[in-house]
């Protein structure tokens, strides 16, 4: 089996590839070794140590080091708890831990009935323009919310502590939604 990996616009993100569908629906991001306790994959890389944050997209896993972490030793690490998964056919997550897969159904704020055809343009946007293009680079950004003007975003896996994730939300997603959402006059990450 060969895995392939890619650097992201963020140094301590790596995205791996390992050619076949990782989530059938959905994203999942872990944040911390708690949290990866739902997913046996994400409970083996925060065991590795450097490890700070496992992301699974359709077909690609990023995993974020921490500061002064080396990714000359932690890839090979990773590469072989990846492999072992994936070859051995381990499932993703423990059978109790489904619930709450996809990480863009919760929290989001509320917003002014009188706005609903401004928030399904937004999301619609978001969900075909912006997503995919941000899956290319191991993360993904998801609809938070929309108030007077603003709109709120999440950023997850490689996006998440990305030092160009500020220019990529006001200079690309911003300049887009104001482009074909004329009422959006700001957008922010939460």
């Amino acid at each position: 089996m060969l895995i392939e990996t890619e650097t992201t616009p963020n140094p301590s993100t790596l995205k791996f590839l390992p050619g076949q569908v990782v989530m059938d629906a959905g994203t999942r991001d872990f944040a911390d070794p708690e949290e990866a306790e739902a997913s046996p994959l994400a409970e083996a890389l925060f065991s590795l140590g450097d490890v700070e944050g496992v992301f699974f997209g359709r077909d690609f896993i990023s995993v974020t080091i921490g500061a002064g972490g080396d990714w000359r030793d932690a890839k090979p690490q990773v590469l072989g708890v990846l492999l072992d998964h994936f070859a051995g056919g381990a499932p993703l997550f423990r059978a109790s831990a489904h619930n709450g897969i996809d990480v863009a159904a919760d929290e989001e704020l509320p917003s002014d009935p009188e706005d609903a055809d401004i928030v399904d343009q937004i999301k619609d946007l978001i969900d075909t323009r912006v997503r995919p293009a941000v899956a290319r680079d191991g993360g993904d950004i998801v609809y938070r919310g929309f108030q007077k003007g603003t709109v709120f975003l999440a950023m997850h896996g490689a996006c998440s502590g990305c030092p160009s994730s500020t220019a990529t939300l006001k200079q690309g997603i911003e300049q887009l939604l104001k482009h074909y959402v004329p009422e959006v006059t700001d957008v922010r990450a939460v």
